[in-house]
């Protein structure tokens, strides 16, 4: 007798293929080459702490052109306490120029991502930040609070932050407080110290969405310059609406694996398809069709 309906392990294997696959899934190809004695070290850190800091991510002649990518960029100050009202941001990034981009696919982050989210994790927000002297500390936060599901669980957002100016503790470097990550709902207090990321120019410090921290105090008489980026599992929503933030034009030209971060990817069986397919079919096709 014929039966109408799928078994429960039919559903299964159901929901974990990929139904919009009219182009082959791309692994993250540039972490592929990161020494796997490096990866389980960053792993461990970050499982333990809720954070690691990577010292020399970008080269001096890196570090000099995204500086000269990003300054013109930079406009008027923040809008609020949050941002900053002595802070410079910059938002859509990707839509602007390409200096950033070994920043937010950067192997070594990559590698990180590919232990810690499901596969096709998206790219959430890509930030310059400028912290001007005299800047006052950012509120103690931690960024996947915006995803309302209780604490403790596991992070579903992560972020790196590259410092293009060195981190010192006169200068607003990121305060982080190590092992926050695992707490549940209570906020930080009087003995939980934020420790700042002090690190030279061209590193970064990667950490959790659960894990409480903020950038610092600006009390030089310099402003402190980094690229921020954040990520999240593949089934969330971005910070970022790069759907409209980014051309197709530019789509086609970053990297696979910034074109599977921006978005042109599925998660099985079928979320961010296109009319039943891949979104990167769009990318086959003419900007006005």
């Amino acid at each position: 007798m014929a039966r109408d309906s799928m078994t429960f392990e039919e559903l299964v294997a159901y929901g974990q293929a990929d139904h919009a696959g009219t182009h082959d899934r791309t692994e993250s190809g540039a972490a592929a080459a990161v020494d796997a004695a490096q990866i389980d070290a960053d792993w461990k850190a970050v499982q333990s702490d809720g954070y690691v800091i990577m010292e020399g991510l970008l080269s001096a002649d890196v570090v000099a052109e995204v500086r000269a990518g990003v300054l013109p960029l930079l406009g008027k100050q923040g809008r609020n306490p949050f941002e900053g009202l002595k802070t410079q941001r910059v938002y859509n990034v990707l839509q602007k120029t390409r200096v950033a981009d070994g920043i937010v696919a950067h192997p070594r982050v990559l590698a990180l991502l590919d232990r810690l989210f499901l596969p096709n994790y998206l790219v959430s927000q890509l930030q310059v930040i400028n912290i001007a002297s005299g800047e006052v500390p950012q509120a103690i936060h931690y960024d996947d609070g915006f995803y309302r599901m209780p604490r403790p669980r596991p992070a579903l957002g992560a972020a790196t932050v590259f410092a293009i100016d060195a981190f010192t503790t006169d200068n607003g470097a990121t305060r982080i407080i190590p092992g926050s990550h695992l707490w549940g709902p209570e906020p930080p207090g009087e003995n939980d110290p934020a420790i700042p990321a002090v690190m030279p120019a061209g590193s970064a410090i990667f950490f959790l969405g659960t894990s409480w921290h903020g950038g610092g105090e600006n009390r030089s008489r310099a402003p402190r310059l980094a690229v921020t980026a954040q990520y999240c599992e593949p089934w969330l929503r971005q910070q970022e609406n790069f759907s409209l933030g980014v051309s197709k034009e530019v789509a086609r030209t970053v990297s696979e694996d910034i074109r599977r971060l921006l978005g042109y990817s599925i998660h099985p069986p079928f979320m961010g398809m296109v009319d039943g397919m891949s979104p990167k079919q769009l990318l086959d096709e003419p900007d006005d069709a």
